[in-house]
């Protein structure tokens, strides 16, 4: 007896009794979706459209950033040791966007209610992973660039920096949102209670 027969039997001793499968090859993942009407079509357009206009993110020209130099910026008031906590790692992820290998007219469209729905919940620092380019015009060098003009367009950002090699590097930025009045409010209130 040859070996390869032999071990087809001790497989097959191992297994037991099997049942080919059917000769679909799809899984049932239950029933499908309706696809939505003209109406809901036209709700989530019209949604969309407002939300778009309240984008006030600009897609006009802008200042290609050399691939290998590091982003940072600090808003006048903010503390340099701040910034120098955030280019260190010192604050936990609380958000991620990723906005990888996307057209830069849906990075836009991602960027603006992440910011914005990140300050509603009171975060304060946040990861933006958009890759960089290894060329003075490749498309994520764009994006990086429009990224670094986006951020300083937010109220809510206080600083960015470029994150460390290990969350990123140049492909990534680190961003510090302002306390919201109500964090505020609630710190004050905090502070309050450990003197009374």
């Amino acid at each position: 007896m040859s070996q390869s027969l032999r071990d087809e039997l001790d497989f097959r001793s191992l297994v037991g009794e099997v049942t080919p499968l059917a000769k679909r090859n799809r899984a049932d993942t239950g029933p499908r979706r309706q696809t939505p009407s003209e109406a809901q079509l036209a709700r989530r357009e019209s949604a969309a459209q407002r939300f778009d206009e309240r984008n006030f993110l600009s897609d006009d020209f802008v200042d290609l950033l050399p691939p290998f130099d590091p982003i940072e910026f600090r808003r006048e008031g903010t503390q340099q040791g701040v910034v120098d906590k955030l280019k260190h790692g010192g604050y936990s992820v609380q958000a991620q966007l990723h906005l990888l290998r996307r057209p830069l007219a849906e990075c836009r469209r991602m960027l603006f209610p992440f910011i914005q729905e990140a300050y509603a919940h009171d975060l304060r620092s946040v990861l933006i992973v958009h890759g960089r380019g290894r060329e003075l015009d490749s498309p994520a060098n764009v994006l990086r660039s429009y990224i670094a003009k986006w951020l300083t367009q937010f109220d809510e950002v206080q600083a960015y920096v470029s994150a460390q090699p290990s969350e990123g590097g140049l492909g990534a930025t680190w961003v510090m949102l302002r306390k919201s009045d109500r964090a505020k409010a609630h710190n004050r209130e905090r502070q309050q209670k450990r003197r009374g």
